[in-house]
């Protein structure tokens, strides 16, 4: 009885949940509206100066927000642990999301750039949150898959493929970074913008499986998301592949 009480608890939105839906929100709302300033405003949509990257970063950082405050309550980790890690990651998304704002309003770069002593802080800033990034994330996924999730067969499958995907996700981003940065102190910045695209679709594909094949749990059966998490997974190999052969 105490275990059934423990998990129904855990599921309610509390202080940490509501936070991370409120900022996630927020992040999604400045994603849209840089996406009307791109319609207003005009220029590349691709490039290191556009406003691409703060439609992107907020979309997507503030639905990864939204999803982990969601998902987590299905793992089986500490309160005060979860709770310390989605106010850590939160911010850290705050913290992304806002870097890359800042420089494109400055219209200037915000990756790689170390022309300038606030540019470097930037770079540096979005670089150290890239790394916290990986460690809250990875924690959760490790979660996953120590202890089989609560929510039934579906959803346990549901939430280790998806923190696998992302797993796959941040590694990619990792490595676009670094790739990136050796280019940068090679062949400058403009080769190093370049030199990621082959990686962009690796990326993107697995980013979001997290927040996708829960959702599909939730709502069919468990044979929907077998399929599901097959497709997930043959989509993402596929663009790995793309990626090596374009390297």
């Amino acid at each position: 009885m105490t275990s059934v009480t423990t998990r129904t608890t855990v599921r309610r939105p509390r202080a940490p949940e509501t936070l991370s839906y409120v900022t996630g929100a927020v992040l999604v709302a400045a994603g849209l509206f840089h996406l009307v300033v791109f319609f207003v405003d005009g220029g590349p949509w691709n490039g290191p100066v556009s406003w691409r990257k703060p439609v992107t970063f907020g979309l997507s950082f503030g639905l990864t927000l939204i999803a982990l405050a969601w998902v987590t309550s299905y793992l089986r980790i500490g309160d005060r642990a979860r709770t310390a890690l989605l106010g850590l990651f939160a911010a850290d998304c705050v913290l992304e999301v806002a870097g890359i704002t800042v420089q494109a309003w400055r219209g200037v770069p915000s990756h790689f750039n170390r022309e300038t002593p606030f540019d470097s802080t930037v770079a540096t800033a979005l670089a150290v949150g890239g790394v916290l990034l990986v460690v809250i994330l990875t924690t959760f996924a490790v979660a996953s898959f120590r202890h089989r999730p609560d929510g039934g067969p579906g959803m346990a499958l549901a939430l280790r493929t998806g923190f696998a995907m992302l797993l796959i996700a941040l590694a990619t981003g990792a490595a676009m970074i670094a790739y990136g940065v050796v280019i940068t102190g090679t062949d400058g910045q403009q080769a190093a913008y370049h030199s990621t695209e082959a990686l962009k679709p690796l990326h993107g594909v697995s980013l979001h499986a997290i927040l996708v094949l829960p959702v599909l749990a939730r709502l069919f059966s468990h044979r929907v998301v077998v399929a599901a998490s097959a497709a997930y997974v043959t989509a993402v190999a596929g663009a790995g592949v793309w990626a090596l052969l374009q390297l």
